[in-house]
């Protein structure tokens, strides 16, 4: 099993639920109202006057064959629209309870 943290412009949100449903991704966390700032472009999201914008963020939890499916879907989204702005990790799963 791997996690896949994704740090995201708010504005994809719905965009994002729409492919975690169409690839039948049922377990995952949502943080709203995130801040931070990419490490290869864009503008910073740090909810602030200079910077009024906001990211948010999910961790889903993926059975390894469906990695890739994941990860091209919402590569996919961010490349349909660059200026928002998407990242994706994948970090192994060691246990669960």
């Amino acid at each position: 099993m791997k996690a896949i943290f994704v740090a995201f412009d708010q504005a994809h949100y719905d965009n994002i639920m729409q492919v975690l449903t169409r690839l039948s991704q049922r377990g995952f966390t949502y943080w709203e109202n995130v801040q931070g700032r990419g490490s290869k472009n864009g503008e910073p999201h740090l909810g602030s006057h200079a910077w009024p914008s906001t990211n948010s963020s999910l961790m889903l939890m993926v059975e390894d064959e469906k990695v890739d499916s994941v990860l091209n879907a919402l590569q996919a989204l961010d490349k349909s629209k660059e200026a928002l702005g998407l990242r994706a990790f994948v970090m192994n799963v060691e246990k669960t309870i």
